[in-house]
């Protein structure tokens, strides 16, 4: 496996797979959006899902604080700088550490300006609520993590596929579960936050390899030329 390879955040393995299923999500997304566009009521399948999980006992209640804490401003941040600061001490990749850092804030910034675009709201009109940022964040984060462990590990095919839709599907269920939970999303909302990070992740970690190697090239190329330049003056 070359140096490139390794370093890349969208193996090469998955890129066209990832790319197909960020192509439906983004038509989720958008269908999701059309239907229910300055709406402020659950849908059917939403009010089919809340009552399922209503009533659930303190305790879980607890649980579902905990986890949508995680997604506030202040659990996201401890987070990021969490898994930034692995990637720069432990994996001493900047690389991985850029595609936390931009593709989590591309992942919440694309939620904030889409709840403004389709302007659901739930609980009030001045509560945005599609997609879910929560969701998007936390599927988010654990996309990245999942990239850069399939890239460590050197998995490809079925292997490195089931690891980063099953690392974004247990995420995104969790805080999903806890944000319908609290009452603070339909369940829509949620499936609309975690298309949304399938879309946004694999574009931004094939955005980061790209310019990461075009300035890679041409460091080399400048290290190069200034190595000809001295093998040239140094000739008799």
């Amino acid at each position: 496996m070359t140096r490139r390879q390794v370093s890349a955040m969208l193996p090469s393995s998955l890129r066209v797979r990832l790319g197909l299923i960020g192509g439906l999500a983004a038509l989720v997304v958008v269908a999701l959006g059309v239907l229910y566009a300055g709406d402020g009521r659950p849908g059917r399948v939403d009010g089919r899902v809340w009552s399922a999980v209503e009533g659930v006992g303190p305790l879980w209640r607890d649980v579902a604080g905990v986890t949508d804490f995680l997604g506030d401003p202040a659990g996201s941040v401890m987070l990021i700088v969490a898994v930034v600061t692995g990637c720069l001490l432990l994996l001493r990749s900047p690389r991985a550490a850029v595609l936390v850092v931009a593709g989590v804030a591309l992942t919440v910034g694309t939620t904030t300006l889409l709840k403004h675009v389709v302007g659901r709201t739930i609980h009030g009109d001045d509560n945005l609520s599609y997609p879910s940022g929560h969701t998007a964040f936390a599927t988010a984060l654990a996309l990245v993590v999942a990239l850069l462990a399939t890239g460590r590990l050197g998995l490809g095919g079925t292997a490195g596929i089931s690891l980063v839709l099953g690392a974004a599907l247990v995420a995104g269920a969790a805080m999903g579960w806890a944000q319908v939970v609290l009452g603070a999303h339909y369940p829509t909302d949620v499936l609309g936050g975690w298309c949304t990070a399938l879309v946004v992740i694999p574009a931004t970690a094939w955005l980061v390899d790209r310019t990461a190697d075009r300035l890679s090239e041409r460091a080399a190329d400048r290290l190069e030329d200034r190595m000809s330049d001295a093998g040239r003056r140094g000739r008799p």
